[in-house]
């Protein structure tokens, strides 16, 4: 139980670091580099993306886990991307590395690998954004896993 709240803490603390490396907004969110809102999948909770630049940002997510584990679920990813050419908004294939702990009667640790599209609505505040996610678990034991999400952030 230690390891996993060493962990936790580890993932918390790259989240501020990485967030304050670089002030550069994204491509175009209208309201600023920071955006808040849910993921409906698999788990289904709430998201957060803070854009390190228009190549680069974090993302993180606090949901409940409906797949028989009944849990919650704490992620967080650095994700790399590269813009698509649309006739309107923004749109961007991302991919990245990044980990989650997932708090149940057995908790687990693992690394994820986030692969999705993230659309940013021209003249607004909304990004929409798909993701597929493999998970190597690797505490207490070696597990391949897989999380899947819709979703909306409102950025400011």
């Amino acid at each position: 139980m230690k390891t996993l709240k060493n962990t936790t803490l580890l993932f918390l603390a790259l989240i501020f670091t990485l967030s304050l490396s670089n002030n550069l907004s994204a491509q175009n969110t209208g309201g600023g580099k920071t955006g808040i809102g849910i993921m409906l999948g698999e788990p289904t909770g709430i998201s957060l993306k803070i854009w390190n630049n228009q190549r680069t940002a974090i993302d993180a997510g606090l949901a409940w886990s409906f797949s028989g584990k009944d849990a919650i679920h704490f992620h967080a990813d650095y994700l790399l991307h590269k813009w698509l050419d649309v006739e309107k908004g923004d749109l961007a294939f991302y991919y990245g590395l990044g980990g989650r702990v997932v708090f149940s009667d057995d908790p687990f640790v693992g690394a994820r690998i986030p692969l999705g599209l993230n659309y940013l609505v021209e003249n607004s505040q909304l990004g929409l954004f798909f993701e597929i996610v493999p998970i190597l678990d690797v505490l207490p034991d070696t597990d391949f896993d897989a999380n899947g999400a819709i979703g909306l952030r409102f950025y400011f």
